[in-house]
């Protein structure tokens, strides 16, 4: 029955997604901007004190910054996926990083993401966008992997790919990676007819070890060398040189935005594929400095501080300015569904993802589809936080629990964001509800291997190896 307060909802619902709708001369510009292993807490915008980064802050001053942001995998390749196709990544097979041929096989995982499976370039492309991906690309890196212009993009330059125009490993290539990255978006945006929207993916190098940052990069945060005896940088200094660098490098890209009069005309969209590394993976060992802000869990690990993520979102007078979203849990796969709503674009109908554009002109709602993950391996570093093998989130609370019931833990998130106050012991029912529901999605996946190690949290166990992702 339709009463007054749920007309009123409806109504509500529909004027939001009416003033999120593109103008009727065009659609909106899209640019999607993805860092590298950034954490929840390393943006002083999320209240970072050893590090000012301005020009993000500045992005979300003039938009909305989501608190609780999630991605879909607590690696590379898993949340990359999930942003191109509105999937959980496992659902594709792409439970970890995509490696070699051989690990691939191992883990019963493809070589690349299957350039068939509907995804966001290919739904803009056909709404009459042109589109770009730039930088890290990590949805198939070995031979026989597709390019990305198979998923619908029209120009490209990649690395992590089965691309070589670009040499990811180069004597100081990563240092500059940034500032290459933006340079080709802006020659991508300025060579376009105004009156054709662009859909631009510049998907970053940095964080992601290993960090080597120029001496120009490094000087302003002399202050951080760890002794006046001491010949080399320590890792606070070498991460927020690479991290400064990448906020100066986007605010080149903004400014032009700005300059071109296409701000105000542009959907701009930051996060990160995952949490932030752990001291103990090789290539990481001298840059690891990366925060997950107060949450438990790094990269790999499904609790919060592996897949909760910074989150910002602006497009003038379309979404609040100013705006701090602290109830509303949005996620990597409701990217789709929410384009697909702005661009007038139908969905597809076996997506994970919800359309949240009313969730981004104001309003707090619970979100309407569960998040699910699944993580298979070994979860590198401390044993706080490696987490069981699934986790799912409804609402408030968050079960994380491994498949055979050896690990059950339930957490009031707002509650709780720390996920130190298991609860499970006094909530049988919801665990039991919760439980069910997330062992009957991991059923519905394609089987697959998983590490001795996953799911353990003892201390002293044998490690498989780590490996350098």
């Amino acid at each position: 029955m339709l009463t007054r307060r749920s007309a009123l909802r409806t109504a509500a619902g529909a004027l939001a997604s009416a003033a999120l709708a593109p103008a009727q001369r065009r659609h909106p510009n899209v640019l999607f901007i993805l860092a590298d292993d950034m954490g929840w807490g390393d943006l002083s915008c999320y209240g970072n004190p050893r590090i000012k980064t301005p020009n993000l802050d500045k992005l979300a001053a003039e938009g909305t910054l989501f608190t609780q942001f999630y991605v879909n995998g607590s690696v590379c390749s898993p949340t990359r996926s999930a942003f191109m196709t509105g999937m959980f990544p496992a659902r594709n097979r792409l439970h970890g990083h995509l490696a070699t041929e051989e690990l691939n096989r191992q883990r019963n995982m493809p070589n690349f993401l299957d350039p068939q499976v509907p995804n966001v370039p290919r739904m803009l492309k056909a709404a009459g966008y042109r589109t770009a991906h730039f930088g890290k690309w990590h949805l198939g890196r070995w031979t026989g992997a597709p390019l990305p212009d198979a998923y619908g993009f029209d120009h490209h330059m990649s690395v992590s790919s089965n691309e070589t125009r670009w040499d990811e490993m180069g004597p100081g290539f990563r240092a500059k990676s940034s500032q290459w990255i933006v340079d080709n978006a802006l020659e991508f945006i300025r060579q376009g007819p105004r009156d054709t929207p662009f859909y631009t993916q510049c998907w970053m190098l940095l964080p992601h070890a290993p960090l080597a940052p120029t001496p120009e990069q490094m000087q302003p945060f002399a202050r951080l060398q760890p002794g006046p005896h001491v010949p080399w940088p320590g890792a606070q200094q070498v991460y927020n040189a690479s991290l400064r660098d990448l906020d100066t490098q986007l605010g080149r890209l903004f400014t032009e935005l700005e300059k071109d009069g296409l701000a105000k005309d542009t959907i701009v969209i930051f996060s990160s594929d995952n949490g932030p590394e752990d001291i103990h993976i090789g290539n990481a060992s001298h840059a690891a400095f990366g925060t997950p802000g107060p949450f438990r869990g790094r990269k790999r690990s499904l609790y919060e501080g592996g897949v909760r993520v910074p989150g910002i979102v602006r497009w003038p007078e379309r979404i609040p300015a100013g705006r701090v979203e602290t109830k509303a849990a949005v996620s990597a796969v409701d990217i789709l569904p929410t384009l697909a709503r702005v661009v007038g674009a139908k969905a597809p109908a076996n997506i994970d993802g919800e359309d949240v554009t009313d969730i981004c002109r104001g309003s707090s709602r619970a979100r309407r589809k569960p998040l699910h993950w699944e993580w298979r391996f070994n979860v590198a570093g401390y044993a706080v936080n490696r987490s069981p093998i699934l986790s799912l989130r409804d609402g408030d609370w968050k079960l994380l629990m491994n498949p055979d019931r050896s690990r059950v833990e339930l957490y009031n998130i707002p509650a709780d964001p720390g996920e130190a106050n298991n609860l499970a012991p006094a909530q049988p029912d919801l665990v039991k509800k919760m439980s069910d529901l997330s062992l009957a999605w991991q059923k519905t996946l394609p089987p697959g291997p998983m590490d001795p190690t996953a799911g353990r949290n003892d201390w002293n166990w044998p490690r498989a190896s780590e490996g350098r992702r």
